[in-house]
């Protein structure tokens, strides 16, 4: 530190002391991580909360749509999405403008009835339409969905997107199937079959230069009976879902897209699955369940079973303080539980929550 920078570091301290004395308050520096919160969704009030996670005391509620169901922020953290569900019925996502603490007007999804799953990646909004056995992508710099993918399964619920945007997951409830969605290059096309062959001539090739094409190809893994929370491992090599209907957990290899493994796990009533920020552990709640019950991945074996109440549906990692929340749906609160001790240490109150994540990367 040269002699210029100790003078300017004395009297920035003589300037903070000065100012301490006299009440003023100097303005703050800026801040290396932008402040995240809670967003959780109240089945009961039909309003999103935002919570500070720190204190765990809402800051704000804005009101939302008819049974919201769940909820996602985009990258910069200044908008939340609201999926507005109705059993497949409705069509409409809420918009809450998280700087103003407003609602803003909904996004009508038009014939794509029910969505449900959502996720923002790649800039862009991703959502199920169950109504319509189909996923949607919004673009919000545009305010128009522009791209469409059906799966020809019955109640496509939950999406996972990959941060490249080049392939998508989705549970497909009624079905009992997981579609994985991915884009791939085609070679150029050609003319139209059947030009130049009346004249006895055979179809030219496509010139071997023209443009390539994209598009989008589907496969489908049958999983056990009623599969719908489900999550990919942090290093991306592994699928688990929770198959409500059988109590099941199905273990999909990504890199072969066959089922490595069906889990016993007397899971009934499965609502949502999430893997701990490690990977080491898998935690799927049941809404008709009092226990959140706990896998260990590599032996594939559980690990424990956490008492929160008397059933539960969205779950949320905190990876910075080492916690995970719990949307007790009947008991109306979120439970906090410690990743290290396995223990409740908190509750939050809360009508009917169900819908949890982050405002801001975590």
């Amino acid at each position: 530190m040269n002699a210029k920078q100790r003078n300017s570091k004395v009297r920035l301290v003589l300037l903070s002391v000065i100012a301490l004395l006299q009440g003023i308050r100097l303005p703050a520096m800026a801040q290396s991580t932008p402040p995240r919160f809670l967003l959780a969704l109240s089945k009961r009030d039909h309003t999103l909360a935002v919570i500070n996670p720190g204190n765990l005391q809402v800051v704000f509620r804005a009101p939302v749509g008819p049974d919201p169901h769940e909820v996602v922020a985009s990258s910069d953290g200044k908008l939340a999405y609201v999926s507005i569900y109705g059993g497949g019925s409705y069509h409409a996502i809420s918009v809450i403008d998280l700087v103003a603490q407003k609602a803003l007007p909904d996004i009508d999804t038009g014939a794509l009835n029910g969505p449900h799953g959502l996720v923002f990646v790649g800039g862009k909004l991703w959502f199920t339409a169950e109504g319509a056995k189909a996923v949607g992508r919004y673009d919000p710099a545009n305010s128009r969905i522009d791209w469409i993918m059906g799966t020809g399964q019955n109640r496509t619920h939950m999406v996972y997107v990959t941060p490249d945007s080049q392939q998508i997951y989705t549970t497909n409830v009624s079905s009992a199937s997981v579609s994985i969605l991915e884009k791939v290059a085609l070679p150029p096309m050609g003319p139209p079959p059947g030009i130049g062959s009346m004249a006895g001539r055979q179809n030219p090739p496509p010139p071997p230069n023209g443009p390539s094409r994209m598009d989008w190809n589907q496969t489908v893994i049958g999983v056990g009976k009623g599969d719908e929370g489900f999550d990919v491992s942090p290093d991306g090599h592994e699928l688990w879902t929770a198959n409500a209907q059988d109590g099941t957990l199905s273990v999909i290899d990504l890199s072969t897209r066959k089922v490595a493994a069906t889990l016993d796990a007397n899971v009934f009533g499965a609502n949502r699955l999430k893997f701990t920020p490690d990977g080491k552990l898998v935690f799927i709640s049941a809404l008709g369940g009092g226990d959140v019950v706990i896998y260990d991945a590599a032996s594939r074996k559980e690990f424990k079973r956490v008492h929160i109440g008397r059933g539960a549906a969205g779950i949320l990692m905190d990876l910075v303080d080492g916690r995970a929340f719990i949307a007790c749906t009947p008991d109306n609160y979120i439970a906090v539980v410690d990743l290290k001790t396995f223990e409740v240490t908190n509750r939050i109150e809360l009508g009917g929550p169900d819908g949890l994540a982050w405002s801001r990367s975590n």
